[in-house]
């Protein structure tokens, strides 16, 4: 028996990188033999343990077979007649095809470490096409290690899985887990440029492909492209080390944009209401957990009124507080209020632009607040005219403040 520490722990530190996680690949033994040392199986389609006393995790060199279509449709053999070299052969990229066995030695038979000096991502063997999740992954690694490049020959065969429609076999809660995964990576427009690049994009987010190419008034988005423009946010998003549902909402603020009509072009009045539509859509396909979507909606829907915040009269802002149930849910409206100001700092050239609007507004929330609606609410003898009392009431807190606080310019 000989066990080898396998995948991202050797990747990372030939990297450099801290190392998190820890996985290892007994060569030569059955399960028997973990079980009578103490290890507790864990795996449901093969032989996977956990380590006794570190938790790591331990599986049984294996090889696999594709079987049907999809990332599910997979055979796996193991045995104690498995060699290291066919179990590193069954994995995605050379990079994370290296094994570390307990002495310190590196075993290397695909020349991941090449690879890692060279900034390459290149699949192990031609097997990596059985597997429609390595795209995604890989594209996360993208994001992950952003001056890395993807090798032609993998490139092509990306492109060959989504034209033969392996990538449509993906399930959503998948989707969303890479896709989630890699909007924390470092740079997240890296993950979206090599699922554009390969066709993948299309078939997994249609709505986000649609911006590429579409133009904006170059007063106001000096990059003019609506894709381009939307990168530049996730990855500003990113930059500020924001919580996945601002990055997600950052992602989705702008998809009505791919459906204006060309002859409107470079406007696009009225790309809120679309872009909620299309991000509700999105967010029905892939399973996007409640706090993402709900995020993701209120900030297509509301970004363009956060950026006329000036222009707003107390009793029109009080209501948009109540539209977006900032009473009741304060810290969601300044996360809304975070992935506006990605929208606005994501604009070539005018990354350091003030944005005070935010916070404008969120001092008028607080405010509003002041305002004890359930005191109002007893105190009233017309229960039918409660609203609007309490209106009446947050309205005058917020016309103080906008007498302080609105610039003189607007």
């Amino acid at each position: 028996m000989k066990i080898y520490t396998v995948g991202g722990a050797v990747r990372d530190g030939l990297l450099g990188l801290p190392v998190k996680d820890r996985d290892h690949v007994v060569v030569g033994a059955t399960p028997q033999q973990l079980l009578e040392r103490g290890f507790r199986p864990v795996g449901k389609d093969f032989p996977v343990f956990l380590h006794p006393e570190t938790q790591e995790e331990y599986a049984l060199a294996r090889t696999e077979r594709k079987t049907a279509p999809g990332y599910k449709g997979f055979a796996f053999h193991a045995a104690p007649d498995v060699t290291l070299e066919e179990d590193l052969a069954r994995r995605d990229l050379t990079i994370n095809a290296i094994a570390q066995d307990e002495d310190g030695t590196l075993v290397d038979p695909y020349q991941g470490r090449a690879d890692i000096e060279r900034r390459v991502f290149r699949h192990v063997s031609d097997a990596f096409i059985e597997d429609p999740v390595r795209i995604l992954r890989l594209a996360r690694f993208a994001a992950r290690f952003a001056d890395f490049s993807v090798a032609p020959e993998t490139q092509a065969l990306m492109q060959r899985m989504v034209e033969e429609g392996e990538v449509d076999a993906l399930v959503p809660e998948r989707v969303w887990q890479e896709l989630a995964r890699g909007l924390m990576e470092r740079k997240p427009s890296r993950m979206f440029e090599v699922l554009r690049s390969c066709g993948a994009l299309q078939r997994i987010l249609p709505e986000l492909a649609a911006l590429w190419g579409v133009p904006q008034p170059e007063k106001w988005h000096p990059e003019i492209d609506t894709g381009v423009h939307v990168m530049l946010v996730v990855d500003w998003a990113a930059a500020q080390g924001f919580s996945l549902p601002i990055r997600f909402a950052a992602l989705l603020h702008d998809l009505g944009k791919g459906s204006t009509p060309p002859e409107m072009w470079p406007r696009h009045h009225g790309h809120e209401a679309r872009s909620e539509r299309l991000a509700e859509q999105v967010c029905a396909r892939l399973k996007v957990p409640g706090e993402c979507r709900d995020l993701a909606l209120m900030t297509a829907r509301e970004h363009g009124n956060v950026g006329r915040a000036f222009e707003m009269r107390p009793d029109t802002l009080v209501r948009f507080f109540a539209r977006c149930d900032a009473f009741r849910k304060p810290q969601r409206f300044i996360d809304m209020l975070r992935a506006a100001e990605c929208d606005h700092r994501g604009r070539t050239g005018l990354e350091q632009q003030p944005f005070p609007q935010a916070p404008y507004l969120e001092g008028a929330l607080q405010a509003a607040q002041q305002i004890d609606a359930g005191a109002i609410a007893g105190q009233q003898t017309q229960p039918q005219r409660i609203p609007e009392a309490i209106l009446a009431a947050r309205t005058a807190q917020v016309e103080a403040f906008v007498a302080q606080h609105r610039p003189v310019q607007h």
